[in-house]
């Protein structure tokens, strides 16, 4: 779906509380954005950001860190949070491929990649999130023994995913080709994608990876 024009977008997430305009002068340490440090959660590719929002609001122990490059789609996403008092979410402008000059080694708990685009031409394949390139970034910023959880509605870019973190050297902890109709369904919190293609009748495959390099 196509956004229709935000007039002053840029200046608009300027002045909301809400978001990181500019991550890269935090030195790579976010979490001052927070109230406190707290174990680190982070999305790339976060979209309107109601995912890691539903999250924030069940686990105040936690913080929040939504990456999304595309400033129309941040401001549509503040429009249902503006009335919330939030104190462990935060949008951040910024780009998947720059996660190194964001977020310091060993800081980050947990990673969320949520119906990315899946890139089905073979020469994109290293645009694909799933990359070995994206993979070694996440490995870097994760700590030890954490999670990276993995969603799509597309089958070839799940397949080509389990393969990618096996040669990377990634423990695969769960893998269902059916999230929805499987052990994991009844703990399962649902993106605004997953909300739509579960209504189109599209299955949904996730994975959950543990950083052991």
């Amino acid at each position: 779906m196509r956004l229709r024009h935000i007039e002053n977008s840029h200046d608009l997430m300027e002045k909301h509380p809400l978001v990181v305009v500019k991550p890269e002068i935090y030195d790579k340490n976010i979490q001052r954005e927070f109230l406190k440090s707290q174990p680190l959660h982070v999305e790339f590719g976060s979209g309107y950001g109601g995912y890691l929002f539903k999250l924030s609001r069940l686990n105040r122990d936690i913080n929040y860190l939504a990456f999304e490059w595309n400033s129309k789609v941040i401001i549509r996403g503040l429009k249902s949070m503006e009335t919330e008092e939030i104190n462990n979410f935060r949008f951040v402008h910024g780009d998947a491929r720059r996660t190194d000059q964001y977020l310091e080694e060993n800081s980050v708990d947990r990673i969320y990649l949520n119906f990315s685009d899946p890139w089905p031409k073979s020469r994109h394949t290293k645009r694909r999130l799933t990359s070995n390139k994206f993979l070694r970034d996440y490995a870097s910023i994760l700590k030890d023994g954490g999670e990276l959880h993995f969603k799509t509605d597309n089958d070839d870019l799940f397949e080509y995913s389990v393969e990618e973190f096996q040669l990377c050297g990634w423990k695969l902890k769960m893998v269902t080709r059916d999230l929805h109709n499987s052990e994991y369904a009844g703990t399962n919190i649902m993106t605004e994608y997953e909300e739509k293609f579960s209504k189109e009748g599209k299955t949904i495959n996730k994975l959950i990876a543990i950083k052991i390099i």
